[in-house]
């Protein structure tokens, strides 16, 4: 609890030293508004949006966008890595595949994936769903790499079925390694949801980044990027707090 209230004290000052910066930036300094406006004027801005509740409607469908992503892309890192753990003869062909998709760029390939696949949400979904699966893949595979043999032997003792055994010990096992990949994934997942809108689509905080940049609308240029910001922060939190939940034995243990 008390390493809790210190991270939430932490970032208060932090969030209170970074808009003090922005007044006195905006403030004493006397910098051009089209430049850099006042927290203010893009507070303002925020509120004039979410009254309106287009703000709400361009949060739901990035947030809707990265939680698909999050969900496909963890599920199959988790699923191709259990497999290639399970039989070897198999990592060693998907390797060099792997590794080939891996150092591609992903962002460099998000217009290649709208020719591809159009303007709509499938584009997007395949993007982020391209930035989560590395980072997942990679933990879960040095997470059930990382399970004590004495456990699969007290798997064949109990009779476990492959299913149950994956289910009771090994995805258990990997889980602290797979909560690494998917904070990793999560940050890669918004700037991937921002960058497909910005590209294309009707709908998003991204596309509101463009519109305003294309408007001149500095206020809610920074309104735009102040509520990712806050989009990033809640992604990283709940899944501290689901990385808390399912660990419990974790602490429970030591």
């Amino acid at each position: 609890m008390a390493k809790r209230l210190a991270a939430w004290v932490d970032y208060a000052l932090a969030l209170i030293v970074l808009l003090a910066a922005w007044w006195f930036a905006t403030g004493p300094m006397e910098m051009p508004t089209y430049l850099l406006p006042s927290p203010l004027r893009t507070w303002n801005a925020l509120v004039g949006i979410a009254v309106t509740g287009e703000l709400w409607v361009h949060l739901g469908f990035t947030l809707q966008n990265i939680v698909l992503g999050l969900v496909l892309g963890c599920v199959a890192g988790i699923a191709l890595a259990y497999l290639m753990t399970r039989f070897p003869k198999l990592a060693v062909w998907l390797d060099g595949p792997l590794v080939i998709l891996q150092t591609a760029p992903k962002i460099a390939l998000a217009p290649l994936f709208v020719v591809w696949f159009g303007f709509g949400i499938l584009s997007k979904i395949i993007l982020i769903f391209s930035l989560v699966f590395f980072p997942v893949f990679i933990g879960a595979v040095a997470g059930f790499r990382s399970l004590d043999p004495k456990m699969k032997d007290l798997a064949k003792l109990l009779g476990l079925s492959t299913f149950q055994r994956f289910r009771q010990i090994e995805l258990p096992s990997a889980m602290p390694e797979v909560f690494v990949g998917l904070k990793i994934g999560a940050v890669q997942a918004l700037v991937g949801a921002v960058l497909a809108e910005w590209m294309s689509g009707k709908f998003g905080l991204g596309y509101l980044m463009t519109f305003a940049s294309a408007t001149y609308k500095t206020p809610l240029l920074f309104a735009a990027v102040l509520m990712t910001v806050v989009l990033g922060l809640l992604l990283h939190v709940m899944l501290t707090m689901l990385e808390n939940r399912l660990l419990s034995w974790k602490s429970a243990k030591k």
